[in-house]
């Protein structure tokens, strides 16, 4: 199975620290961030993995280079300034992850201790999407979707507003996706993947699970900092 990171945001929220430097090649307990993914990777097995890039590419290229230092084999693909929204920049980077086996996506802005080695067994033959969940942090406390069992349902369907589920989940970031979930998408267009994803579930084709291990959306300068206080003290 190949795996991609999504390293093509701006990082806004992280200014002034992203105006020099990509939001993922942030230095987190002496190290980037991005690297925390790649280890994991090759510690379970996945040697393939596709990285997009758009705010200061140049620098991931050149920082990670072709991966071979972790045992991988790194490709890239370069959208434009402003990036593609998350659909779109996979869109783009199918004919790196291939047309129909399914793969990989994390979030480059993350740091969870989900086992990447699961991704190859956990979608189901029918099923568009896995998604891996999270309990709701502070910053987010209203969460994305209901999970009920393994079956991920958005809030406005019919199953959702009945009562029958436990409750809105966070989508942390990780996901296993067909190819052909993001068949409609042009390649080079923008598009984002919530409403992809809830076509998926209204057709109830997207299953998931809740991860209650440890998982940071390293989404502000505050964030990134206490994270790398607690991984230094580890």
């Amino acid at each position: 199975m190949k795996a991609m990171i999504l390293a093509a945001g701006r990082g806004e929220r992280m200014r002034p620290l992203t105006d020099q430097m990509p939001k993922p090649l942030l230095l987190v307990a002496g190290k980037p961030l991005i690297v925390w993914h790649l280890e994991s990777l090759a510690e379970s097995g996945l040697r393939e993995v596709v990285i997009n890039h758009a705010h200061l590419g140049a620098q991931i290229e050149a920082t990670l280079g072709d991966g071979s230092r972790w045992g991988l084999s790194i490709r890239y693909s370069a959208e434009p300034e402003g990036a593609l929204e998350t659909a779109g920049g996979i869109a783009n980077a199918l004919p790196l992850l291939g047309s129909e086996d399914p793969f990989l996506v994390i979030n480059g802005d993350i740091f969870c201790d989900w086992n990447f080695a699961k991704a190859a067994t956990v979608l189901m033959s029918d099923d568009l999407a896995h998604l891996v969940l999270v309990p709701n942090p502070t910053h987010h406390p209203n969460g994305d979707f209901f999970l009920t069992a393994n079956r991920v349902a958005a809030e406005t369907d019919a199953e959702a507003s009945s009562g029958a589920n436990s409750g809105l989940n966070t989508f942390c970031g990780i996901g296993i996706y067909r190819p052909q979930l993001f068949a409609g998408i042009e390649r080079g267009r923008p598009a984002k993947l919530a409403p992809l994803l809830r076509e998926a579930m209204t057709a109830r084709r997207v299953s998931g699970e809740l991860h209650s291990g440890r998982w940071v959306d390293v989404g502000t300068p505050q964030r990134l900092a206490d994270l790398d206080a607690r991984l230094r003290s580890l």
